[in-house]
């Protein structure tokens, strides 16, 4: 009925410029990618619930200005946290139609639930890692090490680290899930077969995916601090103001209190004490490559390798 053509070298400019005065129309936060755009509000009182769904009409309201109808079955409602039993609606037509409440929710690749927990994300991406393990098993009767990494590296890893920074998992159950197909994976390897988990990994040079959810954390806290990613830093942290510490470096966090599990594991919070931990020598370091490198050489003499 409208819209832009599919297809062309310019139709997603196009159906941004279609669709980017939508915000204009509401009042709560937003987000928009491509064709999906959620928005959300923080529910204290039954005023903040009208609020909402007064962004609903307006979401309504735009819709039906430029013909371009919201599929109201595939929209959903998450309730995050200790919300107020609120129902919310979207019109289509001339009809009052319900949403739908779900425990989670799949967003860009990553699982969103109603309690943040990342248990069905840790499920999700472990599963899609075996079956690249079953597929590998299947058509590579003898792998050496060398092809092995190669494989690991392309196919099966990154399905255990995607987005890893938003939902890395604090739980032993989770941890241990994620951990089990890396050590599945290092068996297709029929050499090392014979030699423990942690053997196998250091013949193959690798680490346990937690050290390595650990060394990425680091990494991202410097580019963070050092300007190197286009995000302002003091939306997860602050540089501590107290320095009478001669120990550590110029650069240390404030660290904050945090009230559940929960919240110490968000990457605000994990990253402070181990960050704070580091010598100047290692945080000084001219460039992100440098840093890693002299990230591992401080764990590896810290721990006696």
């Amino acid at each position: 009925m409208s819209g832009v053509l599919q297809g062309s070298v310019i139709g997603p400019l196009l159906f941004l410029f279609y669709v980017n005065d939508l915000r204009d129309w509401i009042r709560n936060e937003l987000k928009m990618f491509a064709d999906d755009t959620k928005f959300w509000s923080r529910i204290k009182a039954v005023a903040d619930s009208t609020i909402l769904q007064q962004g609903l009409d307006s979401v309504c309201r735009w819709s039906d200005k430029w013909q371009l109808r919201f599929n109201v079955q595939k929209c959903k409602l998450v309730h995050i946290g200790h919300s107020l039993p609120t129902d919310y609606y979207m019109t289509e037509g001339t009809q009052k139609v319900s949403l739908k409440t779900v425990q989670e929710e799949t967003d860009l690749g990553v699982v969103i639930r109603s309690d943040p927990k990342p248990t069905s994300q840790c499920n999700k991406s472990a599963a899609a890692a075996r079956r690249i393990i079953a597929m590998v098993r299947r058509h590579f009767k003898k792998l050496d090490v060398e092809d092995f990494l190669l494989i690991y590296k392309t196919y099966i890893r990154p399905r255990l680290e995607f987005c890893i920074q938003s939902w890395s998992p604090y739980l032993h159950k989770d941890i241990e899930t994620l951990e089990r197909v890396q050590r599945t994976a290092t068996r297709l390897v029929p050499q090392l077969r014979k030699f423990c988990y942690e053997e196998r990994l250091r013949k193959l040079g690798l680490t346990t995916l937690k050290e390595r959810r650990l060394q990425g954390d680091m990494i991202e806290v410097f580019k963070l601090l050092g300007g190197w990613e286009k995000i302002d830093y003091r939306q997860f942290f602050f540089l501590a103001t107290n320095l009478y510490n001669t120990r550590g470096h110029n650069q240390r966090l404030y660290v904050s209190r945090s009230d559940s599990r929960l919240r110490q594991m968000f990457f605000s919070q994990r990253v402070v004490q181990h960050w704070n931990r580091l010598p100047q020598s290692v945080i000084e370091a001219p460039s992100v490559n440098s840093f890693k490198n002299c990230l591992d050489a401080f764990w590896a003499k810290d721990m006696g390798v």
